[in-house]
């Protein structure tokens, strides 16, 4: 539960990094408020980051596999990735080029999403069953510390110091989830007889003209790729695996698509950075746990199906509060229609979250 707490973080840190933290370092180098919608386009490779998972799942690197095993090389290396991007995002001048931003920004992206894959594993892997919920919670925890740190924290330093300094101590705090890859132990990977019966099937598929590459690389990619989506229809059959999959993909659309927007919103409604950081960050930040505990709780006393509803009611609803205050206007808003919005917007968050997170974990199969 220890290591999953540093592994929140890590998880975490990286987040904001790329989504309103990034807004309001482009807001105040005077990127127009397009091209930093544009931006959210990176928050796609959270989405998409199943098309890669197989290779993470199964691919072995060089050096790395042997020497820490599959979960830790995969992780070690992301958080590499991600160290080297802040870093790269710390040099660039969004003033004078938006390029570099953009790639160090998917470097991030795309190296924060791989190690989302592997500690999710790590975590299913690393415990029996009746301790997910507690590995879970350590994790959520972890992370909503992360998102504390890479919001607050790095506004109050570009409030004080500036945006390099604050990128520069974000790649620093990467230095947590390095530090607990190389020190936590790799766990076993047993494969079930079903789905080893499964992958086998391969077999039947391969011709014995087929060089040995050949019949390597199609065995690899059925058992990979295949195997997953073979599991998970069958299981479901395919009209609910249909829901359930449009499901997962809009659950937290509006979160994602509007949440690179708010912290440019909050500056042009008047607010200074240190504002956000004491109201947005600070405070939203403990109603996003009280939201997170209650949805916990709710979830065991009204059942998981009719949580999943309110939380993507409350999600939706707390947009028509932001309409609320650009509808009052700059002039007419005070720092407590500001702390009553955040609350109910991270409280919603907050419990949506740990809902859909129960939901995903119900339908995981260990396997993958």
């Amino acid at each position: 539960m220890l290591a999953l707490l540093f592994l929140g973080f890590s998880a975490g840190l990286p987040f904001l990094l790329v989504f309103s933290t990034m807004s309001a370092w482009l807001h105040d180098f005077g990127v127009s408020r397009t091209s930093i919608g544009f931006f959210s386009w990176l928050g796609v490779t959270y989405s998409i980051k199943v098309l890669w998972a197989p290779v993470v799942d199964r691919v072995r690197l060089p050096v790395l596999t042997r020497l820490l095993g599959q979960r830790r090389s995969w992780m070690l290396l992301a958080q590499v990735g991600i160290a080297a991007g802040l870093a790269g995002l710390a040099l660039a001048d969004p003033a004078a080029a938006l390029e570099p931003v953009v790639w160090f920004g998917l470097l991030v992206a795309f190296s924060s999403a791989t190690q989302d894959i592997t500690i999710d594993a790590y975590r299913i892997e690393a415990a029996e069953e009746e301790w997910q919920a507690a590995m879970a919670a350590a994790y959520t925890f972890g992370y909503r510390l992360a998102l504390l740190v890479a919001g607050a924290g790095a506004l109050y330093v570009a409030e004080f110091a500036s945006w390099s300094a604050a990128y520069w101590a974000m790649a620093l705090c990467v230095g947590v989830g390095l530090v607990t890859t190389l020190v936590i132990a790799e766990p076993d990977r047993p494969l079930q007889p079903r789905v080893e019966a499964m992958e086998l099937e391969a077999e039947a598929l391969l011709s014995a003209s087929w060089p040995d590459w050949l019949r390597r690389m199609v065995r690899w990619f059925y058992g990979a790729v295949v195997c997953p989506f073979v599991d998970f229809f069958s299981a479901n059959g395919w009209g609910v695996s249909v829901l359930l999959l449009a499901l997962i993909g809009l659950y937290r659309l509006s979160d994602i698509t509007m949440g690179v927007m708010a912290n440019p919103f909050y500056l042009d409604m008047g607010f200074s950075k240190q504002d956000i950081a004491n109201v947005v960050k600070v405070f939203g930040f403990g109603m996003t746990i009280v939201g997170s505990a209650l949805g916990g709780v709710l979830v065991m006393r009204y059942g998981l199906m009719r949580m999943m509803f309110v939380g993507a009611m409350l999600v939706a609803g707390t947009n028509l509060l932001f309409a609320y205050l650009a509808a009052l206007g700059p002039g007419e808003i005070d720092h407590l229609h500001l702390a009553l919005v955040i609350s109910v917007d991270n409280f919603s968050g907050g419990m949506a979250i740990v809902v859909f997170i129960a939901f995903l974990s119900g339908l995981t199969n260990r396997a993958y």
